[in-house]
């Protein structure tokens, strides 16, 4: 084992579950791979703000991350921003719109919390909160829009992004009807990119876990590329090897299986 290796850990249905609770195996196995050596680099969906708890119960207060699928790096502790990378959310926002009026739609305040249109449900977003007119929100670049629609489908959502055509932006279609747009070019695989140029790393030393669909450009780009267990099939589809469930210690199965 040498310290050229990483792993990037997905943070939602793979560390933790809906209550936020971290297996005492994985964290066991993550603690241990970073004592050895190993860069622990979380690439998540998640905003700077909802990954520093993570981090701290995971003891990695030295190291890098990646934020807002891609769209942001930094290190910890303390947060400094490494790179933010924008768009115009505009066309995509108006488009969208055009075809369900009544979304709610928030852009990313980086390290503060969001400018929204409407208060989203409780728990979905995380830090500050401003309610602003969607012309505001989509009149200058931003590092990533959530655009959400309680009522409807991760499957209507990922329909309607197929049917509507979305240019210039990435997209990503969640486990219920939430899409997260980002600049161009822009995923989880070109965060940790930049992070393992960073470290000295290259992709073929990465072990990358994940279980959503914004985890499927990560699990091609890393040298060995591992789908949770409940991930869905295209998710698994283009992933090296599947690991247990959250509930059956996927994460420590995967460390296991690398080192």
């Amino acid at each position: 084992m040498t310290a050229s290796r990483l792993v990037a850990l997905d943070i939602d249905g793979t560390l933790v579950d809906a209550q936020e609770h971290i297996r005492p195996r994985v964290l066991e196995a993550v603690r241990s791979a970073r004592a050895a050596g190993v860069h622990i680099v979380l690439a998540t969906g998640r905003a700077v703000f909802g990954i520093t708890s993570v981090l701290d119960r995971l003891d990695l207060h030295d190291g890098h991350c990646v934020a807002s699928n891609g769209a942001v790096t930094f290190t910890y502790d303390p947060v400094e921003i490494t790179s933010a990378t924008t768009f115009d959310p505009a066309p995509a926002v108006r488009t969208v719109l055009e075809a369900v009026p009544d979304a709610l739609v928030a852009v990313e305040v980086v390290g503060r919390g969001y400018r929204t249109n409407a208060r989203f449900p409780d728990g979905e977003i995380q830090g500050e909160m401003w309610i602003e007119h969607v012309d505001d929100l989509v009149a200058e670049p931003v590092t990533r829009v959530i655009i959400r629609d309680p009522s409807a489908s991760a499957e209507h959502f990922l329909d309607l992004a197929g049917r509507i055509g979305l240019h210039g932006i990435n997209y990503f279609v969640g486990y219920t009807a939430w899409l997260d747009l980002a600049p161009e070019g822009v995923s989880k695989a070109s965060g940790l990119s930049k992070v393992a140029a960073e470290l000295g790393v290259v992709p073929e030393e990465v072990l990358a876990v994940g279980d959503g669909r914004n985890d499927l450009e990560m699990l091609e780009w890393a040298g060995r590329g591992v789908a949770m267990g409940q991930a869905p099939d295209e998710v698994k589809a283009v992933a090296d090897a599947v690991t247990g469930r959250w509930d059956q210690d996927g994460v420590a199965q995967a460390l296991a299986d690398w080192l």
